[in-house]
């Protein structure tokens, strides 16, 4: 299925289940099968869809990118949906859901979000215009598996495990998304600053979540979910316990199942 955003670009969804609407974002070099299983999982309570962002999987890519345009194809899903949803966002998928919800209103009746990769830690903002500076050449040069690469290197992957990457069957189809992990820099912002004044402005009740096992490898991650819950007006905050940035479905969707109902 798809549906058309306001500036023609055609977004694929799944939808699957019965029962209140809930929308899965997906985060970097995701497509919607990254969240088949959760939706499954979920679709007992809910009809969940599962979309592909801009320029992922099925989904068109028309120039030029703005995060504004990434809210629109929120919106357009959230309408075909029947005009409100519950939301829940992992990684920079959080990240767009928070901007979305703080621009959309009431039509995101609830919001959840797993570690939105905000980062105020010590030299996090030079470090990230110099990230973004570089990954904008390499895309630019069309180096798409050396992006690919210099993106995993930035979030923690050890060498080896690129190598295996890059030898997995997976590995075509995320050159293939390359392009898109500007879209994602785009959405965290020129410095990667939890958008305060936006989170301030999100009316809707909001799950704001890490989990135990970031600790290590994303020390970050813990303030940067204090602070995004302490902004939110209407938030509660959770760590899941033995989870790391790659959250299991399994952990991840008792929780949602019993906030999204909460209430109806």
């Amino acid at each position: 299925m798809h549906v058309t955003s306001k500036d023609g670009t055609r977004i694929a969804y799944d939808k699957v289940g019965t029962g209140p609407t809930l929308i899965v974002v997906n985060g970097a070099l995701a497509t919607r099968a990254g969240g088949a299983e959760l939706a499954q999982l979920l679709a007992p309570n809910f009809t969940v869809y599962s979309y592909d962002r801009r320029g992922r999987g099925d989904s068109g890519d028309n120039k030029p990118y703005s995060v504004k345009r990434e809210i629109e194809d929120l919106e357009a899903v959230i309408d075909a949906a029947g005009g409100s949803a519950l939301v829940y966002g992992k990684s920079s998928g959080a990240a767009l859901a928070l901007e979305a919800t703080s621009s959309l209103g009431g039509k995101v009746k609830k919001l959840a979000i797993y570690e939105a990769p905000y980062s105020e830690a010590e030299g996090a903002a030079r470090e990230w215009r110099a990230f973004r500076s570089s990954l904008d050449a390499t895309l630019a040069a069309g180096r798409r598996a050396d992006a690919v690469a210099q993106f995993m290197k930035f979030v923690g992957a050890p060498d080896e495990a690129i190598a295996k990457m890059k030898a997995s069957p997976a590995w075509p189809q995320m050159e293939a998304m390359a392009p898109t992990l500007a879209y994602d820099n785009a959405v965290l912002g020129d410095d990667r600053a939890v958008p305060v004044a936006r989170a301030a402005k999100i009316k809707a009740v909001t799950l704001v979540m890490d989990g135990s096992a970031s600790q290590e490898a994303m020390p970050f991650m813990r303030p940067t979910a204090d602070k995004i819950a302490k902004a939110i007006p209407k938030a509660q905050r959770r760590t899941v316990e033995g989870q790391a940035h790659d959250v299991s479905a399994k952990a991840l969707a008792p929780i949602l199942a019993r906030f999204f109902g909460e209430g109806g």
